[in-house]
C-alpha cells in the first residue's frame, strides 16, 4: 500500500494587536472620514491619528465623543478607553457616531478644583473629621480610602412616564443615592439608584424637547449594554455649573487614578520634549526701551506697561497692515474687516443658541470664545465669551472718525481697524471683558 504525503496549507493567523478594523469619525460639519486602526486603538490614539492628518495644533485638548443620535446623548471617551468596546457596547439598534472635537474643559478640574464644586455641594467623609484643604479636594477624589461627598437637589424622570420630580441626592464611593425624606441622609432614607460600573455618564441633548426636561442641564446613566431610551436614568440639573459638578465627580469616582494619569501623560512628553512648552505659565513680561532688554519682575509696573500697550493700541494709525498683508481700507477699495472671515474663531451667520452649544461642547471654562455676525443687526460682530461657566455675549460696534472704519466694543473707549486686531488684543488685555480671550472654538473639517 503506497501513502502519498498531503500538503496542507494553513491559514495565517494574525496576532490580536495586529487586527485591524475601519471606524468613521466625524466632524463639527457632520462630515465622515473612514480610518483603518488597531483593534485595540484607544481615543487618545485615534486624537492623535486626526490630530496629524489634519496638521492640527496639538494642545491635548482634542477629544473623541461617543454620540447616540437616536438616544439623543452624548459622552467623551477618556482618553486611555478602548474605542472598539465603547462601539460595540453603544447597541445595535442605536445609531452610533464618533466625533473628533475640541473639549477645553476635559482636565480643567484638576487646575481649579474650586471652580468645578461648589462648597455647598461638597462634604468630606467623617474620617477625615470633615475637614479637607481645597488644595487637596481632588486627592481625596483619587484615594481609595476617602471620598468627598457631592450632595445635592435633581429632578429624576420618573420610569415610563414624562413627569419628573425633584429629590435629594447624595454620591458616595458606593453609588449614587437619593432621599426618600427630604434632605435626610440617613440609611433607612436613602434609596439606591445607580452605581457606575458597568455604566457610563452621559450629557443629554435638546433635553427639553426630547425628554420633556425642566432644564437643558439634563444627564444621564447609561448602562454600558443599554440601547433603548426607556434604559436610561435621566437626571437634571438647575444650572450648568451643577450639572458639571455631578459629572466630574462621577467621572473621578469611576475612572480614578487613571484621569490623573491622562491628564499628565502629555505633560511629561512634553518635558522630555526638547520643544519649548507653550505655556501661559512660561510668559514673563519685558521690557525692551533700553539698550538692553530686562524682565519685568514688579507686578505693579507689569501691569502699567500692559495699560500703556493698551493705550498704543488705541492711538495706532489706521494705515497699518492687516495680519495677513492686507492693506487697510484707506489704502485700498477692498474693506480691510473682511480679512477675518478666514480666522479659526470666526463662525459667520452663527445664531446666539448655536454659539452657546458650540461653547458648551468645547468647554465651560473661563476665556473659550468666538465671533459671529449679529442676527438682529447686519453691520454688527457678537463676541460670546465664557466666563464662570456662563457664556455671555458682547455686541462689536462700528464706527466712524473722520472718515476712518473702526471697531468696538466700548462704546469706542478703544477702537480697532479690523476684527483680528480686536481678538489680538483681547488675548493680552481684559479690557473691559470679565476675562482674556484664551481659548477660541474651532470647526476642521476632516
Amino acid at each position: 500500500m503506497t501513502f502519498h504525503a498531503r500538503r496542507v496549507t494553513l491559514p495565517a493567523i494574525t496576532p490580536l494587536c495586529l487586527q485591524k478594523r475601519v471606524i468613521k469619525v466625524y466632524d463639527e460639519n457632520n462630515t465622515s472620514k473612514a480610518v483603518e486602526v488597531p483593534t485595540d486603538v484607544t481615543a487618545r490614539d485615534v486624537c492623535q491619528l486626526f490630530v496629524l492628518k489634519n496638521h492640527c495644533i496639538d494642545d491635548h485638548s482634542w477629544t473623541l465623543i461617543d454620540h447616540l443620535t437616536q438616544l439623543g446623548i452624548e459622552r467623551t471617551i477618556e482618553d486611555h478607553e478602548d474605542v472598539m468596546d465603547v462601539v460595540s457596547g453603544s447597541g445595535m439598534d442605536t445609531d452610533s457616531r464618533l466625533y473628533f472635537r475640541k473639549n477645553y474643559a476635559k482636565y480643567e478640574f484638576f487646575k481649579k478644583p474650586l471652580d468645578f464644586f461648589p462648597d455647598q455641594m461638597v462634604s468630606i467623609s467623617t474620617e477625615m473629621n470633615g475637614f479637607v484643604d481645597h488644595s487637596e479636594l481632588i486627592e481625596t477624589f483619587l484615594k481609595s480610602s476617602t471620598c468627598p461627598e457631592i450632595h445635592g437637589h435633581l429632578h429624576v424622570k420618573e420610569q415610563s412616564k414624562k413627569s419628573w420630580k425633584k429629590f435629594y441626592f447624595v454620591l458616595r464611593r458606593s453609588g449614587l443615592y437619593f432621599s426618600t425624606k427630604g434632605t435626610s441622609k440617613e440609611p433607612r432614607h436613602l434609596q439606591f439608584f445607580a452605581d457606575f460600573t458597568d455604566s457610563d455618564i452621559y450629557t443629554v441633548l435638546s433635553a427639553k424637547k426630547m425628554y420633556g426636561a425642566p432644564t437643558e442641564s439634563a444627564f444621564c446613566v447609561k448602562a454600558t449594554k443599554c440601547s433603548s431610551a426607556r434604559d436610561l436614568k435621566l437626571l437634571c440639573a438647575d444650572d450648568e455649573q451643577t450639572k458639571t459638578c455631578w459629572i466630574t465627580a462621577i467621572r473621578l469616582l469611576k475612572f480614578g487614578m487613571q484621569l490623573y494619569q491622562n491628564f499628565i501623560q502629555p505633560h511629561q512628553k512634553q518635558k522630555a520634549s526638547p520643544m519649548r512648552s507653550i505655556s501661559e505659565n512660561s510668559l514673563v513680561a519685558m521690557d525692551f526701551s533700553g539698550q538692553k532688554t530686562r524682565v519685568i519682575e514688579n507686578p505693579s509696573e507689569a501691569l502699567s506697561v500692559a495699560v500703556e500697550e493698551g493705550l498704543s493700541w488705541r492711538r495706532k494709525s489706521c494705515h497699518r497692515l492687516s495680519g495677513h498683508g492686507i492693506p487697510s481700507s484707506t489704502q485700498s477699495s477692498v474693506p480691510n474687516l473682511a480679512i477675518h472671515l478666514a480666522q479659526p474663531w470666526f463662525h459667520g451667520k452663527l445664531s446666539r443658541e448655536e454659539a452657546q452649544h458650540l461653547i458648551i461642547q468645547q468647554g465651560l471654562i473661563d476665556g473659550v470664545f468666538l465671533l459671529r455676525e449679529s442676527q438682529s443687526n447686519p453691520k454688527t460682530f457678537v463676541l460670546s465669551l465664557c466666563h464662570m461657566q456662563k457664556i455671555k455675549h458682547f455686541q462689536i460696534l462700528p464706527g466712524d472718525d473722520e472718515g476712518e472704519l473702526f471697531y468696538t466694543l466700548d462704546d469706542g473707549q478703544t477702537r480697532f481697524t479690523d476684527l483680528i486686531q480686536l481678538v489680538e488684543f483681547y488675548q493680552l488685555n481684559r479690557g473691559t471683558l470679565p476675562c482674556r480671550l484664551k481659548h477660541h472654538c474651532t470647526r476642521i473639517t476632516l
